[in-house]
């Protein structure tokens, strides 16, 4: 095992130091900590071992009988928030331990994770995201699926699934650790390589791929799917399993938008021209939401689906 990967106790379930510090590009999520409150199984927070780090991972365990699949759920480039947590339990509702590392462990000014560095301003979580070693992440996961394919309660499988970031931080995991049983890629980049600006797809990389991808992918996200004809034909090439599904009518992140509750009619004024244009913003946002969630229903299904075949 290269990263020693350990449980250091720690039993909470809220982010350390959520209830004080939020990032401000996850607040208004409180359905989600509403969520996590109300849910029966058994949460912790375990401090993971990699090499000098500790990384911070939220557990969820499910109620079930038999030795569970282990899923790692790689966060959004948002970092580590009520809506990662609310879906790791609620894969742990489906049947699997669920971890999701807070990968942004240990980086804020006072040696905290996402709620630390956010103290920093609005974009300092996804600016200290961008700034992370691909060394470290990988590091970190490995560390991550070390620790949980030995968990008593583990049948030793590991699959992983990541958001936004997290899904092509995902891709990138899939060339780092080949015994891993699957890949889910959200919304993510392919893996790819060469200086800003002229990068091609890492197809030294996707060689080393060992488990099959799938792709879940909106149909409303042009930089996102601009490379997805090229990631076929590549991992076509490689002879590996590339499965993607496009869900059109949903943008970027519908995941989580689509797990959000519905939005609100707006409450009338009297004033007639702020009434319309708030009318008109409101069924906008529905017309989106009901897209998204549409998305985020199907691709929940599919997902658990396939790992029931794991």
């Amino acid at each position: 095992m290269g990263a020693a990967a350990q449980q250091m106790g720690d039993h909470h379930h809220l982010m350390p130091g959520a209830e004080t510090s939020v990032p401000n590009e996850n607040e208004g999520q409180d359905w989600a900590v509403t969520a996590l409150k109300k849910s029966p199984r058994h949460q912790e927070w375990v401090k993971v071992k990699a090499g000098d780090r500790v990384v911070e991972s939220f557990v969820v365990y499910p109620e079930v009988k038999s030795k569970a699949t282990a899923v790692i759920v790689i966060h959004e480039i948002f970092g580590m928030s009520p809506w990662v947590q609310s879906l790791t339990d609620q894969l742990a509702e489906a049947g699997y331990i669920a971890i999701a590392p807070d990968l942004l462990s240990g980086m804020g000014p006072n040696g905290g994770g996402t709620s630390d560095v956010a103290t920093g301003g609005n974009n300092a979580v996804g600016q200290k995201i961008r700034d992370l070693s691909p060394d470290q992440i990988a590091a970190d996961l490995n560390a991550v699926a070390d620790y949980v394919s030995k968990l008593p309660a583990s049948n030793g499988k590991v699959v992983v699934g990541g958001f936004c970031w997290g899904g092509g931080t995902t891709f990138r995991f899939a060339t780092n650790r080949p015994s891993i049983k699957a890949a889910f890629v959200f919304y993510g980049p392919t893996p790819t390589t060469g200086a800003q600006g002229s990068q091609t797809i890492d197809k030294a990389a996707l060689a080393k791929i060992g488990a099959p991808v799938y792709g879940f992918y909106a149909g409303n996200d042009a930089r996102i799917n601009a490379n997805l004809p090229a990631t076929v034909d590549a991992m076509k090439e490689a002879g590996k399993t590339f499965d993607p599904v496009t869900y059109e009518g949903a943008g970027h992140g519908f995941m989580r938008a689509g797990d959000a509750p519905e939005p609100k009619a707006p409450e009338v004024t009297g004033n007639k021209e702020a009434d319309d244009k708030a009318a008109e913003a409101y069924q906008k946002s529905v017309t989106a939401y009901k897209a998204n969630k549409k998305a985020r229903d199907e691709a929940w299904t599919r997902w658990k689906g396939i790992l029931k075949k794991i």
